[in-house]
């Protein structure tokens, strides 16, 4: 059934966030398909083997490091790694490069085979929980036949606010977007022009600005620190920035999660977390009213909604995030 989270929130033991500095210098690299990819690992001893790994998958615009909250509570009962996806942080932008979302799954699913090498629980915040989400149905021909197997790439799935497509033209059915598609044809004509695509990001990167945005897609105006609004601004400031960002905006949205999940969610647990003030995918849209009503009669899947949160739960408000998380992954 569908269910609510509170503003109350269980004990849940306070760790202090890693700092920014810290999780850049640890960083390591791999190399896919002739690409630098940046990730990042954290370790900690005597953890039971049986407890799956984590792979921590960010969103538009954001890294490793806006994981910094989650990542010492997490590696508390798990090896937790994350990734910086292909045209993100500190891994490569190559120069015409087409982004998509199924390149960013099978990354993914590489990833998993090539350096994990363990069935792997996959949380993802927005174009990342929709990328876990193709990495997954890409991978569902063994997932009845072999969950919990070593054969498995995939255990679980956490979805924090998933997007409906890698931009949010996916969303046609949803009486916002077919408003405003007119004016998104209009801003892709404008980021085919060099000059203009240069000077319009230029500015949404200048620091007051990508804080006012931030604040908009944030419920807690005080995790919108200088720490967050670096993380944003900081890669995107690196060679190769400009052309991604003008791939992925302009770029085919993908595959829906709507079409997909159906596919999974009968052999794989999947954990849904929605921030209730997401004004990206908003929960009474197409993409959250089907995953609000999608544990409705199935076991596999779990949704909380999270009142007064954001886009982006995980760094919004760590702790109602991990109130529901850790118990779910304790049942695995």
């Amino acid at each position: 059934a569908n269910v609510s989270a509170s503003s109350s929130v269980a004990a849940v033991e306070i760790v202090p966030p890693l700092e920014v500095d810290e999780i850049n210098v640890k960083c390591k690299k791999w190399e896919w398909k002739g690409f630098t990819i940046n990730y990042f690992v954290y370790p900690k001893d005597a953890i039971d083997d049986s407890a799956p790994p984590l792979l921590l998958v960010h969103g538009f615009g954001a890294s490793i490091a806006h994981w910094r909250r989650n990542i010492p509570i997490l590696a508390q009962g798990y090896n937790v790694y994350a990734i910086d996806l292909l045209g993100f942080g500190a891994s490569e932008k190559p120069s015409g490069f087409n982004y998509s979302m199924e390149s960013w799954a099978q990354l993914i699913l590489d990833f998993l085979d090539e350096i994990i090498q363990k069935p792997t629980v996959l949380l993802g915040n927005s174009v990342g929980s929709l990328a876990c989400v193709i990495a997954a149905s890409e991978f569902r021909s063994v997932l009845c036949e072999r969950t919990g197997s070593k054969n498995s790439l995939v255990r679980g799935l956490v979805l924090l606010n998933c997007s409906g497509g890698m931009n949010n033209k996916a969303i046609v059915d949803d009486w916002r977007i077919r408003l405003l598609l007119p004016l998104f044809w209009f801003i892709d004509l404008l980021l085919n022009q060099r000059a203009i695509a240069s000077y319009l990001f230029d500015r949404i990167t200048q620091r007051d600005n990508l804080r006012n945005v931030l604040l908009s897609v944030y419920g807690n105006a005080e995790s919108v620190d200088e720490d967050l609004v670096e993380i944003i601004r900081k890669p995107a400031l690196s060679e190769g920035a400009l052309d991604a960002f003008v791939s992925i905006v302009t770029g085919p949205p993908g595959p829906n999660p709507t079409e997909l999940i159906p596919e999974i969610s009968s052999c794989l647990p999947i954990l849904v977390l929605w921030g209730s003030r997401d004004p990206f995918t908003p929960v009474d849209g197409p993409v959250g009213r089907f995953f609000s009503s999608l544990s409705i009669g199935m076991q596999n899947v779990e949704f909380w909604l999270l009142e007064g949160v954001g886009h982006c739960p995980h760094d919004d408000r760590p702790e109602l995030v991990h109130e529901k998380l850790l118990p779910w992954l304790a049942k695995l």
